[in-house]
């Protein structure tokens, strides 16, 4: 299969609980897949855009399960390698509709030994988005060197596409100031401003692209009021006009993964072609079945509701709102 988004970055094995109740209750667990990158190859494929995903795994149940649960998705795994000694990471997530406590046991996972050596096997040929986040950066000192051979890799035909995606907790022992240099080294750049203002000190539009001069697009995510999008005409050098989408209303189930499936509506939407403000709702629309599930992924939203709401006019996108009885207007 020819890729066209490559999407590189770690997946873990993900607990989550299986009967209501406090935490330290919960008997029963259902074992899913969890990873940034990992679910935006899987958004991407849902979407019909050829993906992979490049990573690696323990020689373990874990390992197996994880690869297998991609590759189902519709995503090429052929690239992803087994380390023998290092295990599969996991993490376990509590679920709730205003933010979801997660607790990661990954230290010294299989992911966290990719370094630059990774790019002498990695095939770029027919490739034209490189997907990755800020999250592999925090995982070892040779993840962050991998990500800096990414950005040093010449790209001649296929643009590097870098969500910020901060996790505080990874980033006990670094130094997230990285963030900054691999995503104004990126073009395309995916962050909210919630994160922006924990890594970059800024929050508002503007000041986070003088922060950020260096990506051509520059897409700034607003949680439920919407997603702002900044993009360099490429004749002039300057940027055009500030576009932005308001989210569509979702009664949240769930929010971790909703960026993940932002990401993937967004680029593939870009790949399409389509104008700047469809974009923001593609990605939008995406995000919009990830919020209604308590797994990362969710249930993409009918295509049929999709269509209709890509095309519908300001007044009608606002007065539509997801429930659990179905779509309101």
């Amino acid at each position: 299969m020819d890729t066209e988004v490559l999407c590189l970055g770690e997946s873990m094995a993900l607990f989550v609980p299986a009967e209501p109740g406090p935490v330290d209750e919960v008997r029963t667990w259902t074992r899913t897949v969890g990873g940034a990158e990992s679910n935006v190859a899987c958004h991407l494929a849902g979407l019909g855009v050829r993906a992979s995903w490049v990573s690696t795994v323990g020689a373990d149940a874990f390992g197996r399960a994880v690869v297998s649960a991609i590759a189902s998705a519709g995503v090429d795994v052929s690239s992803v390698e087994v380390d023998p000694s290092r295990p599969t990471g996991l993490y376990v997530k509590e679920s709730s509709a205003t933010g979801s406590p997660v607790r990661y046991y990954r230290a010294g996972s299989a992911a966290a030994g990719m370094g630059p050596a990774l790019l002498d096997r990695l095939s770029l040929d027919g490739v034209r988005i490189v997907h990755v986040s800020g999250i592999t950066a925090a995982l070892s000192p040779e993840c962050l060197a991998l990500m800096r051979g990414l950005i040093a890799t010449a790209r001649p035909t296929h643009l590097l596409s870098f969500d910020v995606n901060w996790r505080a907790p990874l980033w006990t022992d670094g130094e997230p100031g990285v963030l900054r240099e691999l995503a104004d080294a990126s073009d395309i750049v995916l962050v909210g401003d919630d994160e922006a203002a924990a890594v970059l000190g800024v929050s508002t539009v503007d000041e986070i692209r003088r922060v950020l001069p260096g990506p051509r697009t520059l897409v700034v995510k607003h949680g439920e009021r919407g997603a702002s999008l900044i993009e360099r005409d490429p004749s002039t050098g300057e940027d055009l006009p500030v576009v932005f989408e308001p989210a569509l209303r979702v009664d949240v189930v769930e929010p971790v993964g909703a960026g993940d499936a932002f990401a993937a509506g967004f680029l593939a939407a870009t790949l399409n072609g389509a104008t700047p403000g469809r974009r923001l709702r593609a990605g939008h629309l995406r995000a919009a079945g990830a919020l209604r599930a308590h797994d990362d992924l969710g249930t993409p939203l009918p295509s049929e509701l999709v269509a209709e709401l890509l095309e519908a006019d300001g007044a009608s996108w606002a007065a539509t709102r997801l429930t659990e009885q179905g779509v309101l207007r």
